[in-house]
């Protein structure tokens, strides 16, 4: 049973206080019910086969989402293409997640403009910065000052962004927006305090049922493990390569589960396929102490 916590301007002090506690257990139960997932699912990446992606574990994620990640680009066209409208919408019930139970557009720009009840304007910002991030595909570049001209850029393929000072990095990366978006949407942050006080309890409660609840585990395991550059590795046979953080399995879907519960046309938006970073761009981020390097220096390697 969901819990209401939205208090009313009528309310007894008793009865916000009764609200209050609701919201504290709803946190704690879902902490618990999280910490299991983990239990169960690092059992069942002890006992699983490897992924035929070439995605290793943490990487991989739940064995049984795999297939609905993203796969690697076999054409130039492909790359940064988004998933389009139907696509997300299948992949998004295969993951647990119904469309009827997403935000209304109402509580989306409640939410986004850190407006509603205990809206953060400041928490919104960072949201609706990642959300732009990661639907970096065709038709949505990013604006970055690169030489001193803005210019346009899209890298979704590659789990790479710019940003608007021009630095080439990691969707994951310590100062991007999109690693520092994850304190708002953890457990117990203000997503989930948001919707409790703007009756999307239903929405919360679908995105922790989803494989949000286990990918979230590997997510973090992944970034843990990663250093500064925040890059993955992708063994298929004797072909190794690399793409950013943002388009390992469990990443991706991660990210995908929260967007879509936000608004599933921009879901919609995210990049269908990854292709490699080219190797000197992997070089250059390894080898830089903050996992950044100016996009000017490197643009010419994505134009190959």
């Amino acid at each position: 049973m969901l819990v209401r916590t939205v208090e009313s301007t009528a309310g007894t002090a008793t009865d916000r206080v009764r609200v209050d506690r609701r919201g504290t257990w709803t946190t704690l139960i879902v902490l618990v019910a999280l910490s299991v997932l983990a239990l169960a699912a690092s059992q069942r990446v002890a006992q699983a086969a490897p992924p035929p992606t070439g995605f290793v574990q943490p990487y991989a994620g739940t064995p049984k989402y795999l297939k609905y990640a993203p796969r690697q680009a076999t054409r130039a066209g492909q790359v940064n293409r988004p998933l389009g409208a139907k696509a997300a919408d299948r992949i998004a019930r295969k993951l647990g997640l119904d469309k009827r139970h997403a935000f209304t557009p109402r509580q989306y720009r409640l939410f986004i403009s850190g407006r509603g009840v205990g809206g953060d304007p400041a928490a919104a910002k960072l949201v609706d910065e990642s959300v732009r991030i990661f639907t970096n595909t065709t038709g949505r570049p990013l604006l970055a000052n690169v030489d001193g001209t803005v210019t346009p850029v899209v890298l979704g393929s590659y789990g790479l962004m710019v940003s608007t000072g021009g630095m080439l990095q990691s969707l994951a990366n310590t100062r991007a927006p999109t690693r520092q978006v994850n304190t708002v949407l953890v457990p117990g942050g203000y997503l989930g305090t948001w919707c409790r006080n703007n009756g999307a309890e239903r929405s919360l409660w679908m995105l922790y049922r989803s494989a949000y609840g286990s990918e979230v585990l590997f997510g973090n395991a992944s970034q843990q493990q990663s250093g500064v550059a925040q890059l993955v590795p992708n063994q298929k046979g004797a072909t190794s390569s690399t793409v950013g953080m943002s388009m390992a399995p469990s990443i991706w879907i991660v990210n995908f589960a929260a967007v879509y519960v936000l608004k599933p046309s921009l879901a919609a938006k995210m990049p269908a396929w990854w292709t490699p970073i080219p190797d000197d761009v992997v070089q250059a981020l390894e080898d830089s102490p903050t996992g950044q390097v100016p996009f000017g220096e490197f643009a010419s390697s994505f134009a190959r």
